[in-house]
C-alpha cells in the first residue's frame, strides 16, 4: 500500500484515542448529517465487530454523535457530544450488534425527524479514513475524504450521461462514480467524487434533468 502523505500513517488531526474508533467515527457521522441536511431528532446506531465490543472505552458513541452535530475530527466538543445532544433533547440509542460484517469497525446509522429519516452504513479502515457502503437501501462506495455528489434518479436510458455532460460542460472531473440500483428499471442512485466543490446553480441544472428526482452534495 502507497501512501500519499504522513497522515495516511498516523491518521487526522483529531481528538483521540484512536483514529479508526474515533476519526473515522466522527466522519462517518458527520456524512450522515451532511446527506441528512439538518441537525436529527433521534438517533438509533448499531454497532458491529471492534465498534461495539469497544466502543465506549474508545470514544467511539461521542465520536458518532459529534459527527452528527456536524463537529469535525480535532473539534474538542466531541468529548461532550453526547451530553449536548441530550441538551438539544436529541433521542440517543446504540445497539451492540452480534452479526458479523465484513469489516470489523461498522456502524449502521438511522436518524430521523418528523420530516423523513435516513439510513447509512459506514466502515472505518484506518487512519481516519471511512468508506460509506450503504444509504437508505442502496450499496455504494464512498469515501467521504473528497467532494461528491448523490444523485437519486429513475432508472432510464441517457440518466448517466446527462449528468456527466453537465459536469463536463463546467470543466468538473469525476473522479470516481458508481451506480446503484434495487431494481432494474426503478430506482437507482449515481455516486460521483468530483476533485473540486460543486455549487449550487450547478446541483440546481442537474436537478432539472430528465428523470433526475433529488441531487445532495457532500462537502470535502
Amino acid at each position: 500500500m502507497k501512501y500519499k502523505s504522513v497522515f495516511d500513517i498516523i491518521g487526522p488531526v483529531m481528538i483521540g484515542p484512536s483514529s479508526s474508533h474515533t476519526a473515522g467515527a466522527a466522519r462517518i457521522g458527520r456524512v450522515a448529517r451532511s446527506l441528512f441536511g439538518r441537525e436529527p431528532k433521534w438517533v438509533n446506531i448499531s454497532l458491529y465487530g471492534s465498534f461495539a465490543k469497544t466502543y465506549r472505552g474508545h470514544g467511539t458513541d461521542v465520536a458518532l454523535i459529534g459527527g452528527l452535530l456536524d463537529f469535525d475530527t480535532d473539534d474538542p466538543r466531541i468529548i461532550q457530544a453526547i451530553d449536548l445532544a441530550e441538551e438539544k433533547g436529541i433521542k440517543l440509542r446504540f445497539i451492540e450488534e452480534d452479526a458479523l460484517t465484513d469489516h470489523p469497525n461498522t456502524a449502521r446509522i438511522i436518524i430521523g425527524d418528523d420530516k423523513g429519516e435516513l439510513e447509512l452504513v459506514g466502515i472505518s479502515i484506518g487512519g481516519g479514513k471511512i468508506e460509506i457502503t450503504e444509504l437508505n437501501g442502496f450499496e455504494l462506495k464512498l469515501s467521504g475524504h473528497h467532494p461528491a455528489i448523490l444523485v437519486v434518479h429513475n432508472d432510464r436510458f441517457g440518466a448517466i450521461a446527462n449528468v456527466a455532460n453537465v459536469l463536463a460542460s463546467h470543466q468538473i472531473n469525476i473522479g470516481h462514480m458508481e451506480v446503484s440500483r434495487k431494481e432494474k428499471g426503478k430506482m437507482a442512485l449515481m455516486t460521483i467524487e468530483v476533485d473540486h466543490n460543486i455549487g449550487q446553480p450547478i446541483l440546481d441544472e442537474i436537478e432539472k434533468l430528465p428523470n433526475i428526482l433529488k441531487v445532495t452534495k457532500i462537502v470535502d
